[in-house]
């Protein structure tokens, strides 16, 4: 059931499109053709920052930023960027630009980027493919519930 407030403020269960964009117009990821996205304030499904800037916002906002690297997705860490044996991709047969899902020690999934390819070894990237970069975050508020 649909509360009566409309702005967004902390714990708020939001329901909106939303899209992230590279400044050249890239859409790196897009709900506005397809199912809204609802979550909770606070749960980190965003950023801190992109998160900051739907409070206040209510049903039926539209917004549109352009996010510095730092605010969005961060720098590229070059600690990130790591070099591997080509015989742990021997499988794969990697290929530049592959996304690869590889296991932390931990057990969890994280995702890999091959940057470059050579005889001995690949060379893949952990950073968020959007790091570094200046980051185009568009909303549609279409539900707000506390």
């Amino acid at each position: 059931m649909k509360s009566i407030q409309t702005e967004i403020l902390p714990g708020s269960t939001v329901t909106l499109h939303f899209s992230l964009s590279l400044m050249d117009g890239t859409e790196a990821v897009s709900t506005f053709n397809e199912q809204p996205l609802t979550f909770q304030m606070g749960d980190k499904t965003f950023q801190p920052t992109m998160e900051m800037a739907l409070y206040g916002l209510q049903v039926g906002d539209e917004q549109v930023l352009t996010l510095t690297p730092e605010q969005a997705f961060g720098d590229s860490d070059p600690g990130l960027i790591q070099a591997m044996g080509f015989d742990d991709f021997k499988a794969i047969g990697p290929e530049v630009d592959q996304v690869i899902a590889f296991a932390t020690p931990a057990g969890e999934q994280t995702m890999g980027i091959v940057r470059e390819v050579h005889t001995d070894r690949v060379i893949v990237d952990f950073n968020h493919p959007m790091s570094g970069r200046e980051v185009v975050f568009k909303v549609k508020i279409l539900d707000v519930n506390s």
